[in-house]
């Protein structure tokens, strides 16, 4: 399983010499299945790249997968250029959403006045694919979902292939339950023993305080999940819009003291555009 981000930003787009290591990018992430399929997470900014590149590799058909509908995870759908190839074919998998709401949502995207190019002008093949909301596969990949804690809900994956896993877990509220989400419990059982933990880590102890029930973690509560967790790594993610580069080092050099205290070994990072992964 490869797994590249392009992607990692939370809110909004953000760009300038201080947000150049980690990037400005909103979530996208791409997995490359040992059956060469291509699973496209979410449409945040980093999408456009991404389009780029798969038409440079000359490759034409995607699965996609959503965790939620607020703007910033599709904001950079319609820059897709693929959307626009007639030999490009879309498969788009209804999870977490229910009936015909993928359906809706992404022609919304594209309609008058938010967009200058109708959904009706997209000359791709899309097709759209009921999915367990249990477990499902796509080509070698298995995606097992849960329901994230977040406002208007959505849904967090274990993608699992040839024995090793990645929990995708971005805009999840540790701290809070909101309807439809799950406690801390829940989720640190579905996390365990995973090769690879991305985790929403929006904001420090203290800004936490202040944003309780937004929809977001504190990078404490996060690094505390993968450390019950038994995690081989661990990728701070949905990186706040203010968060400098120099500020996001200082809060991976916390975490990485947290656990050398714990006497542990695990990996931590902050996971920025471009980075990739093999399991």
């Amino acid at each position: 399983m490869y797994i590249k981000c392009w992607g990692s930003r939370g809110s909004i787009p953000v760009s300038g010499k201080e947000y150049i290591k980690y990037g400005g990018d909103t979530t996208c992430i791409e997995i490359k299945t040992t059956s060469d399929d291509i699973i496209i997470i979410d449409a945040g900014t980093g999408i456009r790249r991404l389009g780029n590149k798969l038409i440079e590799d000359n490759r034409c058909n995607y699965n996609f997968i959503f965790t939620h509908a607020h703007w910033d995870h599709l904001m950079g759908f319609p820059f897709f250029k693929p959307l626009y190839s007639e030999n490009a074919q879309f498969n788009m998998y209804r999870c977490p959403f229910h009936s015909k709401f993928v359906e809706t949502i992404l022609p919304k995207v594209m309609s008058p006045p938010n967009f200058p190019v109708k959904y009706s002008d997209i000359k791709a093949k899309i097709v759209y694919l009921e999915s367990d909301h249990t477990e499902f596969e796509i080509g070698s990949l298995t995606v097992t979902p849960i329901p994230i804690s977040h406002p208007n809900s959505g849904s967090g994956y274990k993608l699992t292939e040839n024995g090793k896993s990645f929990i995708f877990l971005t805009d999840n509220e540790l701290g809070f339950v909101h309807p439809g989400g799950r406690k801390y419990e829940d989720y640190l059982a579905f996390a365990k023993n995973a090769d690879l933990l991305i985790h929403d880590a929006e904001y420090t102890p203290e800004e936490y305080v202040s944003k309780i029930e937004w929809g977001h973690s504190s990078y404490t509560d996060t690094l505390n999940l993968a450390l019950e967790a038994g995690v081989d790594q661990f990728g701070l993610f949905h990186l706040n819009q203010e968060r400098t580069d120099q500020q996001m080092d200082q809060i991976v050099d916390t975490c990485r003291n947290i656990i050398a205290e714990n006497g542990r070994k695990l990996k931590c990072f902050a996971v920025s555009c471009d980075m990739t992964f093999n399991l």
